[in-house]
C-alpha cells in the first residue's frame, strides 16, 4: 500500500491555506531551532513571523500596483533645498498618513516642474507602505473615463470604486479646461469623497483660477468648500525644479568643455610628434 509523503502532504496543506513562507522556511527554521534547543512554541513564532512579514510584503506591492503610479518616488529622493517654499516639517508629518486616517485632504499648488506630482507621488507611496488603498489620476484621465463610464452606463460601479479607496489622488488639476459635463462628474467624485475618504489635489492654479477650469462659480465654490474644510496646503513656489536641473546640467558641460578641447589639442599635438 502506498501511503504519501508526510512533506507532500504538508506542502499541499501549507498551499491550500495560502501560507507560502511556512511551506518554504519549515525546513530550514526546524534545523535552526533544533542547532539551538528551541521549543516548538518558538519555532512556530519564527514560521509566523516569516510569513507575516512576507505576507505585508506582497500586500504592500499589490497596493502599490493597484494605485496605478506612472512611477514609484518616495521623499528620500526629493531636493527639499531646491524648493525652499514646501514646508518639509509639514510634509514628513502627512507622510505619517494619520490624515488619511482623519479621512482630510491635500491640496500642492504651485508651477509646473515644481514637485507637486514627485510629492504626491511621495505621499501616495507611504500611504501604502501604512496599509490604506490608493489610487494615482491625471484630473483629465479622470474627467474622460468618468465620461466614457456615464456613455456606457457604468457611471455608478466607477464612483462607488472611486468613493472606496482610502487616497484619491488627482493630479495635474488646471492644466485642461473641463466640459459642463465632466465639471459636474469630476464635482460629484469630490463630494461623494467629502468626510469619508482624503483626496489628495495638484494644481498650477491658485484657488481664485480655478473657476476657469470647472466654468461655474457656483459649482467652483461648492468644490473648494469641501475639499477645504479639512485640509492641508503645501506651497511650492519658485523655479521649475526641472528646468533647474537644466540649467546646472548646461553650465557643467560649458565648464567642462575648455577642459575636453584643451584634453583633444594635447592628444593632437602628440599624435603630430609621433
Amino acid at each position: 500500500m502506498n501511503t504519501v509523503p508526510p512533506q507532500v502532504l504538508l506542502s499541499h496543506h501549507l498551499k491550500s491555506l495560502k501560507l507560502p513562507s511556512f511551506a518554504r522556511e519549515y525546513e530550514k527554521v526546524a534545523l535552526e531551532c533544533a542547532s539551538e534547543q528551541a521549543d516548538y512554541p518558538r519555532y512556530l513564532l519564527r514560521l509566523c513571523e516569516l510569513e507575516r512579514i512576507d505576507r505585508d510584503r506582497r500586500n504592500m506591492e499589490r497596493r502599490i500596483r493597484q494605485a496605478h503610479f506612472p512611477q514609484t518616488k518616495s521623499l528620500d529622493t526629493f531636493d527639499f533645498a531646491a524648493m525652499p517654499s514646501l514646508n518639509k516639517a509639514l510634509v514628513l508629518e502627512l507622510a505619517r498618513c494619520e490624515w488619511i486616517e482623519r479621512r482630510e485632504n491635500c491640496i500642492a499648488l504651485g508651477p509646473a516642474g515644481t514637485g507637486k506630482t514627485h510629492t504626491a507621488l511621495a505621499l501616495g507611496l507611504a500611504a501604502c507602505q501604512k496599509h490604506h488603498s490608493v489610487l494615482f489620476v491625471t484630473a483629465a484621465a479622470l474627467v474622460h473615463e468618468l465620461t466614457e463610464a456615464r456613455d456606457e452606463r457604468r457611471l455608478r460601479a466607477l464612483q462607488k470604486q472611486l468613493a472606496r479607496v482610502n487616497l484619491l489622488i488627482v493630479d495635474e488639476l488646471g492644466y485642461v479646461p473641463f466640459t459642463a459635463v465632466g465639471s459636474e462628474l469630476l464635482f460629484e467624485v469630490f463630494s461623494r469623497r467629502y468626510e469619508h475618504g482624503s483626496t489628495l489635489v495638484t494644481s498650477n492654479l491658485p484657488f481664485d483660477e480655478w473657476t476657469g477650469v470647472f466654468g461655474s462659480e457656483r459649482l467652483t465654490g461648492a468644490l473648494l468648500d469641501r475639499l477645504t474644510h479639512h485640509v492641508h496646503i503645501l506651497q511650492l513656489n519658485g523655479e521649475s525644479y526641472r528646468l533647474s536641473s537644466s540649467k546646472k546640467r548646461t553650465r557643467k558641460d560649458k565648464a567642462l568643455a575648455p577642459d575636453l578641447l584643451n584634453e583633444v589639442k594635447t592628444l593632437d599635438t602628440k599624435g603630430d610628434a609621433n
